[in-house]
């Protein structure tokens, strides 16, 4: 089997999967970063895939993967996949979930602090040759309450990590047990409770039909006034233009966004023209150790799958049930 399997690995994948699947024996294509063009023409001929964010795996390359039998996302979310067609077609969605949650982790506390105090603003005012300490009014977070919307590995890593500045939890994901909070020192609380409270809003949940555009104008309204907003998870949290309106009110003070709908943003998005806003892209899990322990895992998955019929963190359990029917 081997000798017919092809790998392609379209996105910046540390070369350590290719690597490791070559020496499995497999044939693998991975040449960096693919474009659509060249993505849409190699996978009509490869058993699986394996992508980080950048590849879209939508009904179209779906459709011009007529070998393809495994996806394998290197990372958590799967937003980029479209599972009900990968279904469909009866292609197994696997990812590696866990493995980039502390660096996403203390990322999201490096964002903390940078919003609290101005300090990219200050930053580049002062290479600007300026001296100007009255226009980084910052607040401290000592007593302020940090509110977590979604309350997996990454969003308990923050809980954790954050403890030391003294600040109060509260968070909100309906899949987690309150007991389970209560462990980290956070408070489970109705969505309602945790837009009313927070004065810092960190985003930790995955894209769905119920969590995209979570953060809206509705939303907003119901916030405290002057909060301010963290996103290292998914750019389709947010209602773009109903937070770029609240920043420009002032009735959210800040945000810091390390990720976009969509990515990379274009050049007239308008959160990067908003005021109070620190934007970076997507870097959370932009850690050298994190690199590679994604590709190890996204190799060991497929390679697993392929060698000894094991599947770990199917994202669509039904193609499986369907296969043993």
């Amino acid at each position: 089997m081997a000798e017919k399997t092809t790998v392609l690995i379209p996105d910046r994948v540390h070369p350590i999967a290719a690597d490791q699947l070559r020496e499995a024996g497999l044939a693998v294509i991975a040449p960096g970063q693919m474009s659509r063009a060249e993505t849409l023409s190699a996978v009509a001929h490869s058993t699986a895939l394996i992508v980080r964010s950048a590849t879209q795996v939508d009904a179209a390359l779906l459709a011009a993967a007529r070998q393809l039998r495994f996806v394998v996302r290197a990372g958590a979310g799967v937003d980029n996949v479209d599972l009900p067609c990968a279904t469909e077609r009866g292609i197994i969605v696997m990812n590696t979930p866990g493995v980039n949650a502390l660096a996403v982790a203390e990322y999201t506390i490096g964002l903390l602090l940078a919003l609290a105090r101005y300090i990219p603003q200050a930053h580049m005012s002062l290479r600007e040759g300026e001296w100007n300490q009255q226009a980084f009014m910052g607040v401290t977070l000592y007593g302020k309450v940090l509110g977590i919307y979604g309350f997996g590995r990454i969003g308990q890593a923050v809980a954790e990590r954050a403890q030391v500045f003294g600040m109060r939890f509260l968070a909100h994901d309906p899949f987690v047990p309150a007991a389970a909070m209560a462990d980290k020192g956070v408070e489970a609380v109705e969505l309602e409770t945790l837009w009313a409270e927070a004065d810092f809003l960190s985003l930790h949940a995955e894209v769905n039909e119920h969590t995209r555009g979570i953060v809206n104008e509705a939303s907003i309204a119901r916030m405290k006034p002057g909060v301010r907003i963290i996103n290292a998870a998914r750019g389709a949290l947010i209602d773009t233009s109903a937070l770029a309106a609240a920043l420009q009110r002032g009735t959210v003070a800040g945000a810091a966004l390390d990720v976009f709908e969509p990515e990379p943003p274009p050049a007239d998005h308008p959160l990067l023209a908003a005021p109070g806003v620190i934007h970076t892209p997507h870097l959370a899990a932009n850690a050298k150790e994190v690199q590679e322990a994604l590709a190890r895992a996204a190799a060991d998955t497929l390679l697993q799958a392929l060698q000894q019929g094991s599947w770990q963190n199917v994202c669509n359990p039904e193609v499986l049930a369907k296969d043993a029917g």
